[in-house]
């Protein structure tokens, strides 16, 4: 039996998907609370990065995969780009379409699996994913699906939390498994949700390595861009083939 990473747990694939899904089924309503709580906001200056790195022009297509409250989807729309929310949690999927209404945006929401994107291949200028890959069970399988997606000439952009910087490492750690549970639980109810979170950091490929996939995916001059001393890393990579 094929066995996929649940944080510093070894499970069935199966199993994973069913436990994450769990995970953000429990955290959905004090979401955002508590991204801004754990990165002190700057999860949003690392999404406007992330969009000045993807110039996404008005009228391209764009997919943004595990969407979540919608934030990076928000943030795109208002450049112009006709933008697609994906996301395999129903709860954190209804919770960015409702967000987008209130916000008097339409736009289209899918619920799905990014293992198995339901759309043509080359749907999109850009495919957008932002701290969803480490949840995925088969990340490859899901660069493969989103590079299939892209036509010729688009980008794929993936932000994600990946390796800090060496001297920082012991107080990050601390901070990741102390704090982060100690929040959790206080804010959200939910220690077990936010020690998953640190631990699926620690598990997730680091920079070199998630270039390399994005190159074995087909992508194209990949390159990274590291964030707050490597904490997070925006990679973008192009199809250009």
């Amino acid at each position: 039996m094929t066995k996929a990473d649940f944080g510093y747990d070894e499970v069935p694939e199966a199993e994973k998907k069913v436990r994450v899904g769990e995970v953000f089924d429990r955290v959905a309503g004090r979401y955002d609370v508590m991204n801004d709580l754990m990165s002190l906001g700057l999860h949003r200056l690392w999404k406007r990065f992330a969009v000045s790195i993807a110039r996404p022009q008005p009228g391209e297509r764009v997919l943004d995969v595990a969407t979540g409250s919608g934030d990076l989807a928000r943030a795109l729309s208002e450049k112009g780009a006709e933008v697609w929310m994906s996301d395999f949690n129903h709860r954190m999927l209804c919770l960015g379409r409702d967000r987008m209404v209130d916000d008097g945006r339409m736009m289209p929401a899918v619920q799905c699996d990014a293992e198995h994107l339901p759309f043509a291949e080359r749907s999109f200028d850009c495919v957008t994913v932002a701290f969803g890959l480490r949840n995925m069970t088969r990340k490859e399988r899901a660069l493969a699906e989103m590079m299939r997606v892209l036509r010729t000439g688009g980008r794929l952009l993936v932000l994600e939390f990946s390796r800090v910087w060496g001297p920082l490492a012991k107080a990050y750690d601390a901070y990741s498994f102390r704090v982060l549970p100690w929040l959790g639980e206080r804010v959200a109810g939910d220690a077990a949700a936010y020690r998953y979170l640190a631990e699926s950091i620690r598990v997730h490929p680091d920079q070199e390595t998630l270039a390399a996939m994005m190159r074995s995916a087909g992508l194209e001059q990949v390159e990274y861009f590291n964030l707050a001393a490597g904490v997070v890393a925006l990679h973008r990579g192009w199809k250009l083939g």
